[in-house]
């Protein structure tokens, strides 16, 4: 049996991706992560599907995937269509630091996507969420502000185009913060399991992936600044969880990886070409259609292109979007509901973009076979749609787990997660190719993500294997003597990194 002394320090890059980070190391930006590659073990991390933060963050947690847990996007359906909610927890299910916490293992968490901390043997900085989450103990927050002298840091704020060197600057000092913050904490409390989790990177590359993607010496400083950052931050952490005796894992994962977006699907738009989503008014009014068509126009104009980003940027929150929304109406599909024929009606995509869902309100589906007959007709008409590739997937078929309640009936990816799915109605035809960056950045996510690994028993140069971020918990687990639940769909890989010996 492994030794129950062996402790964990599990570092997130949220949306970490060595298609950045590999170029990054070679250039001497990374010489924390360079030594642990170099000296352990490097390796691409297989996500869920959907690659997105709170299913793949979650999923990694407790061992299951998004079918076991429910859970498949940021909001689940709350009633009729149109109606959701953003999704509140993982529990009742256990996550991996609430089964070392049982067994005696002094537990910390550190900025992960929670409304509130809850009673571990440690404790718990919720983050994501909101910036004034009860912690635990309730007394956690004013102990980590009396330590790095100043307030912790939130999620940063909506990005503005004419603010990005404001707002980079911003993300920089955030994960200075949000380092020392864990770094303290694994100091005074001695934690023999701490998870650490870094937001910030994510957001950068969604907005700027297209000044991230540039050779290496051609990337704006203050980005590779903030990567430098990013860099001894997590040294910091791990130096200060290394200051207690005994052996030390550090595992750097990401819950995806991410690369540049260069198309949008707008499935609901594609259901309603295709047939299958019917209207008793026209969803998007006149002035939408034009408003959306000049964008696309106007970006494609150098003169006016800078225009339409300062024009962006105003209606981006607030008064402004009040004023767009007044003035050419609510694209989302919440607004459009109340025109849908919902008797007519077969299928649409909300709340998780990649979902398309079966409409239950059309008598004409009421016979398992008829909903069956549907689906595959679905399912042909998009992987015959010419302009893009788009795998249909089957969620009864994509997970182990049957908690599907609140599952779409189909699951799209499109050109390999180049092109992102959109619910909405902003613009008048389906695909956009030539998509305003400056409204939803130019990165997105990929199913890759990373594990970089060292210390603890762990092989240079080892070599894993395919894994998956549900396989990340029970080696934790086994690696600190622990036993996984069989009930979890992950499986550890620690005996093929030398860590089960």
């Amino acid at each position: 049996m492994p030794s129950p002394a062996r402790r964990f320090l599990i570092l997130g890059l949220d949306g970490g991706t060595f298609d950045l980070l590999d170029p990054l190391m070679e250039a001497g930006d990374l010489p924390f992560l360079r030594a642990m590659a170099k000296d352990g073990v490097k390796a691409p991390l297989t996500s869920v599907y959907p690659a997105k933060t709170i299913p793949a963050w979650y999923s990694f947690a407790t061992g299951l995937d998004p079918g076991e847990l429910g859970i498949f996007g940021f909001t689940e359906p709350d009633g009729g269509p149109g109606h959701s909610k953003i999704i509140q927890s993982f529990r009742p299910a256990e996550a991996v630091w609430d089964r070392l916490s049982r067994t005696g293992r002094r537990v910390g968490v550190v900025n992960f996507p929670l409304w509130a901390g809850y009673p571990v043997h440690g404790f718990i900085l919720p983050g994501m969420f909101s910036a004034s989450a009860p912690t635990y103990p309730g007394t956690l927050r004013a102990e980590v502000e009396g330590d790095i002298g100043g307030a912790y840091p939130s999620e940063l704020p909506v990005f503005k185009d004419a603010e990005r060197d404001e707002w980079v600057a911003g993300a920089t000092r955030s994960v200075v913060q949000r380092g020392r913050a864990a770094a303290a904490l694994a100091e005074h409390h001695r934690p023999d399991f701490l998870f650490a989790l870094f937001r910030e990177t994510d957001r950068l590359q969604h907005q700027l992936w297209k000044e991230l993607a540039r050779p290496t010496d051609q990337i704006p400083a203050d980005l590779r600044q903030f990567w430098r950052a990013v860099d001894t931050a997590c040294a910091q952490v791990d130096r200060a969880f290394r200051s207690t005796a005994g052996p030390a894992v550090t595992l750097v994962i990401s819950d995806h990886g991410h690369g540049q977006i260069h198309s949008d699907f707008l499935t609901n738009r594609w259901l309603e070409e295709a047939g299958f989503l019917r209207f008793r008014s026209d969803p998007s009014p006149l002035g939408r259609r034009l408003f959306g068509s000049m964008f696309l126009t106007a970006q494609r104009i150098p003169g006016v292109a800078r225009l339409s980003r300062t024009l962006a940027d105003v209606l981006r929150e607030g008064r402004g979007a009040s004023l767009a929304n007044l003035v050419v109406g609510d694209a989302s599909f919440e607004r459009a509901t109340g025109r849908i024929d919902w008797k007519k009606t077969v299928a649409f995509s909300y709340p998780v973009p990649e979902g398309i869902y079966l409409n239950p309100f059309n008598p004409d589906l009421a016979t398992p076979e008829r909903r069956a007959t549907v689906l595959a007709e679905i399912r042909r008409r998009l992987q015959a749609y010419e302009p893009a590739h788009i795998e249909v997937l089957d969620p009864a078929q994509l997970y182990r787990g049957r908690n599907l309640r609140h599952a779409p009936d189909l699951l799209i990816r499109v050109d390999d997660m180049r092109t992102e799915p959109r619910m909405d109605f902003a613009y008048p035809q389906a695909l956009i190719r030539d998509r305003p960056n400056y409204f939803c950045g130019s990165g997105t996510h990929r199913m890759d993500g990373i594990l970089i690994g060292a210390g603890g028993g762990i092989r240079a140069g080892a070599n894993p294997g395919t894994i998956r971020l549900v396989d990340v918990a029970p080696t934790i687990l086994e690696g600190m003597g622990v036993v996984a639940p069989a009930t979890w769909n992950g499986r550890s890989f620690g005996a093929r990194l030398g860590l089960a010996s």
